[in-house]
């Protein structure tokens, strides 16, 4: 199914959406409408425009593919599925994110990966070509986060207060992080031959996306962030 959204509301393109037996829908002229493909599963929608707030909210196994940027709250809460993005992504991308994979070309603004979280066999993705802001990894409890830096800005990999009250999960950054500042409750230490290894998929998954090679990406320095204890707030309560 093919789609001219530019004068439809959410409520009604998704309506649309749910209503179609098509598997593989395209929406054009998207102009910021907010929820789209919110909570389904089994399609795959590709988006002309820009998409607004909470792109795929509660996704299910759908896959989305924006042809420009999307705005906040990208995968918010999702379960399972894939959001491509070509371009940048607003504020609390993947919030509360428990599964599926989130490629993005460009850069990501505040609180990406905030409340990211796993459960069993459900371990959360999220891909960022370009570079975070503040608040990185904010209260993450599980599943995996890549920031390559690939964009060339001058500015640091990620902003400030990254990984602020981290306790689970870990943070893969394509930098010797020098200068950048991380909260006493995390780890970081150079990435290992077996690290790389272990998020190689996902970095050859977003060169498939949106071009590159893995191997020249993954041939630098990386940094892993990880939580310094399994129970990081334990100081914060009185013994029985």
């Amino acid at each position: 199914m093919e789609l001219n959204v530019s004068t439809l509301g959410f409520s009604e393109v998704n309506e649309q959406m749910r209503q179609t037996a098509d598997q593989e829908i395209t929406l054009n002229g998207c102009i910021g409408q907010r929820f789209l493909a919110a909570g389904t599963s089994g399609k795959y929608v590709k988006i002309n425009g820009i998409a607004g707030n909470a792109l795929g909210a509660y996704l299910n196994g759908t896959v989305i593919e924006t042809s420009g940027n999307a705005q906040d709250a990208v995968g918010d809460t999702m379960n399972a599925g894939e959001i491509i993005v070509h371009g940048n992504i607003g504020d609390a991308a993947g919030y509360a994110m428990r599964g599926g994979k989130i490629f993005v070309q460009g850069n990501a603004g505040y609180r990406a990966g905030i409340h990211m979280k796993a459960y069993k066999e459900k371990v959360p993705v999220m891909v960022i070509g370009g570079r975070t802001g503040s608040f990185l990894a904010e209260y993450q409890a599980g599943g995996i986060i890549i920031v390559l830096g690939l964009t060339e800005s001058g500015k640091p990999i990620v902003s400030n207060f990254p990984c602020t009250g981290m306790h689970g999960g870990k943070l893969y950054l394509r930098s010797d992080c020098e200068g950048i500042h991380f909260p006493h409750q995390v780890h970081k230490r150079k990435a290992t031959a077996e690290d790389l290894a272990e998020i190689r998929s996902f970095v050859e998954e977003f060169c498939e996306h949106f071009g590159g090679s893995a191997d020249e990406i993954l041939n630098a320095e990386f940094t892993v962030v990880m939580p310094d204890s399994g129970n990081p707030y334990k100081q914060m309560y009185v013994a029985n």
